[in-house]
């Protein structure tokens, strides 16, 4: 039996490019959008930026329910916005 290694290990770009463009088009959208979304959410800090998130937070459960249909591997966590302490 063969055991997976215990350590992450590095894709090469040409590999993660091949693999990316194997996925159809609107789930390649949706993890654009998710990582976009991601991305702003984590910036906007403080009190003035309620409506921003929220609008954010929709955003990424939209982008969320297609990767969901097509893999749960690929859903955009709360643990994947750098910045936030949650």
């Amino acid at each position: 039996m063969i055991a997976r290694p215990t350590y992450p290990v590095p894709v090469p770009d040409a590999v993660a490019l091949l693999a990316g463009r194997l996925l159809p088009a609107r789930v390649r959208a949706a993890v654009v959008d998710a990582g976009e979304a991601a991305r702003l959410y984590a910036a906007c800090r403080g009190p003035q930026y309620t409506e921003a998130r929220q609008l954010l937070e929709a955003r990424l459960r939209a982008a969320n329910k297609i990767l969901a249909a097509h893999n749960p591997g690929l859903i955009t966590g709360w643990t994947h916005l750098s910045g936030l302490n949650r």
